[in-house]
């Protein structure tokens, strides 16, 4: 009839561990804190599974391989608790120092009682009905009580979460390891008289405990662990502090980058920050930059309130800006590049243009003179035409240098054309139009002006053409522009500022430029701009 029950009780609590763990690996949450705490569940799972083996075991070897099998599940429980408890209670330092040392622990002493055979400090007799301990025993069992109780305090005493569901569930989890706890120390102690070991048949209750803090109270809730992961692992440097000043919290960034090992309080850390930093910091400043290392970075101080309005905590968020700061830089320098090369572009077809009139202007007036040809009403004329240019020029020039430009004159694509071609003086320009220009090409007038003033220019300076003509055509979709000279041509054309500086304009439109020219027989520009 103990038999029986004591079946029935095992298999109970067996089933509801099992059945814990299935549900928590079926949710997903592969984290640390739950890791370990599935790995709890399987450690008294595994001491379950012994102590039905025990009870039908019959040889020697059959009844070492049990308890074997128990020991695997007890030397693993104490440890893997304790590193749950310093997971779930967010003791960061405790954590850390735990999950490198508690493993190997926990296989030394495993190890140490599959070697008792040979030493007999585990087990001083072992045999069916005549199992006494021995000192190495005890020694384990106390280690293990240490284990637990310390587990027991981080989530009790040192549970930084201050809502209903973070008391409860310490509550249950706490009792969850403390009953099974009580019931093995009178066991061991011989307070309680058993045939069997009692410990693991009041794990039924312990599941019981578990399974209210998960479904009830939201244990291994998968938004508060993937919160936590979050903030745990971003960039920015993240310290809470509670309402006494105290730091409660620190994630990775804050641990890598501030001084927060000995957890100071919060005017005191203010006061370390604005030494390493070059701000004065106090605990009203909402917000300030930082300098560390080198890189600057941006602080922001919040506080958290609870329902009634009163402040529970204040949060600071450290945040690395220097890629900002280079990227502000570069942009500075992008800016100041760019308007160098539009001075640069602007200049080159202004003033060369100015220049290039006034020198083919000047040429005229020099031949005149040589022959004796000029009249004074001619030179009048010519001069007060220079004089224009120049006039022109220099203003060009300042509106190029401050950024203004006067396109008041350039109301029309024929009337802009129309303009380079009216300032020519030595060569024959002829300009034909056709179609009929209506107001949808205005978004490219000023273009199409300087594209024809550069090729003109480019004519009179380079080719020593006689002639220029100018087909300009208005489509149903766009814009053609054809420039020909009859001068000297080239056999290599090199696309020069000026050739640059069309195609650029051109195919910023949207549209297309081809120069052509063969060795004497003159140079040939055709653009084409599509309707918007």
């Amino acid at each position: 009839m103990v038999t029986i029950i004591s079946v029935t009780l095992l298999l109970t609590g067996l089933g509801g561990m099992m059945g814990t763990v299935v549900w928590i690996l079926r949710r997903g949450n592969n984290n640390p804190m739950t890791r370990d705490f599935v790995g709890c569940q399987l450690s008294v799972a595994l001491w379950l599974i012994s102590q039905l083996l025990i009870l039908f075991s019959v040889t020697e070897k059959q009844l070492f391989i049990s308890y074997f099998i128990g020991n695997a599940g007890i030397c693993a429980f104490a440890p893997l608790w304790l590193m749950f408890s310093a997971e779930y209670s967010e003791s960061v330092r405790e954590s850390r120092i735990f999950n490198r040392v508690l493993p190997a622990v926990s296989a030394a002493m495993l190890i140490f009682v599959s070697l008792n055979p040979f030493h007999k400090l585990y087990y001083a007799s072992f045999g069916k009905g005549n199992i006494r301990y021995g000192a190495a025993f005890y020694v384990f069992q106390l280690l293990f009580y240490v284990m637990i109780t310390w587990g027991i305090s981080l989530i009790l005493i040192r549970q930084t979460k201050r809502d209903g569901s973070a008391a409860n569930q310490s509550v249950l989890l706490a009792l969850a390891a403390a009953v099974p706890l009580v019931i093995n120390i009178f066991y061991v102690t011989g307070i309680m008289k058993s045939k069997m070991e009692p410990t693991p048949l009041f794990f039924a209750f312990s599941v019981v405990m578990v399974q209210i803090a998960i479904r009830r109270y939201g244990l291994l809730n998968i938004n508060r662990i993937a919160i936590y992961d979050m903030v745990r692992n971003i960039s920015e440097a993240m310290i809470v502090f509670d309402a006494e000043g105290k730091m409660t919290y620190t994630n990775k960034s804050a641990e890598l980058l501030l001084p927060v090992e000995d957890k100071p309080e919060l005017p005191v850390f203010l006061g370390r920050l604005s030494e390493l930093g070059g701000a004065e910091l106090s605990v009203e400043t909402a917000s300030a930059e930082l300098t560390l290392d080198g890189d600057k970075y941006s602080l922001r101080s919040s506080l958290c309130l609870n329902d009634k309005g009163t402040a529970i905590a204040r949060t600071l968020i450290i945040n690395n800006i220097s890629e900002y700061y280079e990227l502000a830089e570069a942009e500075k320098r992008l800016s100041i590049e760019q308007e160098r090369n539009r001075i640069a572009q602007e200049i080159h077809d202004s003033a060369g243009h100015t220049f290039t009139m006034i020198s083919s202007i000047a040429k005229i007036l020099h031949a005149g003179a040589a022959n004796g040809e000029t009249e004074r009403s001619q030179l009048l004329e010519y001069t007060g035409e220079i004089d224009g240019l120049a006039r022109s020029g220099v203003t060009q020039l300042r509106c190029s240098i401050n950024n203004l430009r006067d396109d008041s004159f350039l109301a029309t694509v024929s009337g802009a054309v129309r303009t380079v071609t009216e300032a020519v003086r030595n060569i024959a320009v002829d300009l034909c139009i056709q179609g009929e220009e209506d107001g949808s090409f205005g978004f490219c007038v000023r273009q199409v002006y300087d594209c024809t003033r550069e090729t003109v220019t480019n004519a009179i300076r380079y080719s020593s053409a006689e002639r220029i003509d100018i087909i300009l055509k208005f489509l149903s979709d766009r814009l053609e522009l054809y420039i020909f000279d009859n001068g000297c041509g080239c056999g290599e054309i090199n696309e020069n500022d000026g050739l640059k500086g069309i195609r650029s304009r051109i195919e910023e439109l949207g549209g297309t430029v081809r120069f052509g020219s063969v060795e004497g027989e003159g140079f040939s520009t055709i653009i084409k701009i599509p309707k918007r």
